[in-house]
Formats: structure tokens, sequence, C-alpha cells
């Protein structure tokens, strides 16, 4: 066998054990995923807040007590977290939000939300439905994009088209 072909072999056999110890990774992630979302819905509260601002921010500059940020691992720290700071009752507190309801809070409205220590897990309007944030623009890249589906949508539908034409002109 030549060179060549053994280094292709072993950089395969190394990918499958890689893919086989991602695999037995991601599925003891999910249990641990699990059992802490059973944790933070058994402490969950209802609470009405006043949100005052939202941003993604690191940790540190987030202005969440030091306790909490010295039992975070060292990586954890320099990731940006939805951070909200809201008027509960008489106090202003800063919160940490769940990534798929972060664009949905609005700023500087009443709403009540399901609160779990310092996690934010669900929000509803006290006044009615909460407005879906406005669409963002859409970048260069997205644009193009765009036209390129648009573009091939219509020509798969032209090639559709003439070969419908082909088959009439032979019968």
């Amino acid at each position: 066998m030549s060179k060549l072909a053994i280094v292709l072999i072993v950089i395969a056999v190394i990918l499958v054990a890689a893919m086989i110890a991602l695999y037995f990774l991601g599925k003891k992630a999910e249990k641990r995923k699990a059992e802490q979302d059973e944790q933070i819905a058994a402490a969950a509260q209802t609470v009405s807040m006043l949100i005052i601002d939202k941003k993604k921010m690191p940790m540190k500059d987030s202005g969440l007590p030091a306790q909490v940020l010295e039992q975070t691992p060292k990586l954890m720290r320099r990731s940006k977290l939805p951070i909200v700071k809201a008027k509960v009752g008489p106090r202003v507190m800063t919160l940490i939000a769940d990534e798929q309801i972060f664009e949905d809070i609005p700023v500087k409205k009443e709403v009540k939300a399901t609160v779990s220590g310092l996690y934010i897990t669900a929000v509803r309007g006290i006044h009615g439905p909460i407005e879906k944030a406005p669409v963002k623009k859409k970048g260069f890249r997205a644009k193009i994009q765009a036209k390129y589906k648009e573009a091939s949508a219509q020509l798969e539908a032209e090639k559709a088209k003439a070969g419908k034409e082909t088959k009439k002109k032979k019968k």
C-alpha cells in the first residue's frame, strides 16, 4: 500500500472516532440540559416588571452580582449574554434573558415575565399581546442569496416550460 492510502485510512479512522465521541457527548449534554430545564421550571415565578433596557453584552460588563460571576466558568465569562435591566417592584434588577425570547422583549413597557432566579424564561404583555420586533434590514450577503434563489427558481421554471414544449412538439 502506498503512503497516501495509509494516511487517508488513518485520517478516516480518526474522523470516525471523533464523530462517535461527539455523538455520546451530545447525548450527555442533552440529558444535562433536560435536567436543568426541569429545575428552572420548578423554581419559576411570574413577576410583573417594567423593562428599562436590553442588550447583548459580556458578563463582566453586565452588572450582574459578583457571586454570579464567580460561579460561571472562565470561558463563559467572555461570551455575550442577553442582559435585561428591569424594574421589579421598587428595585432595578439586572436579569439574563433566554436567547429565544430576547428579541420579543419590549423595551420601556410593562410585562409579566416568568423568572427563575436571575433568568427570564417567558414574557407576556400586561396590556395586550407583545408586538413582534421589527424585521431587521438584510445584509449584503443575504440580499445576494435572495437574488440568486429567485434567479435560479426562474431558470428552473423556464427549463420546465421548455421541456413541456419539446414534448408537445414530439407528439
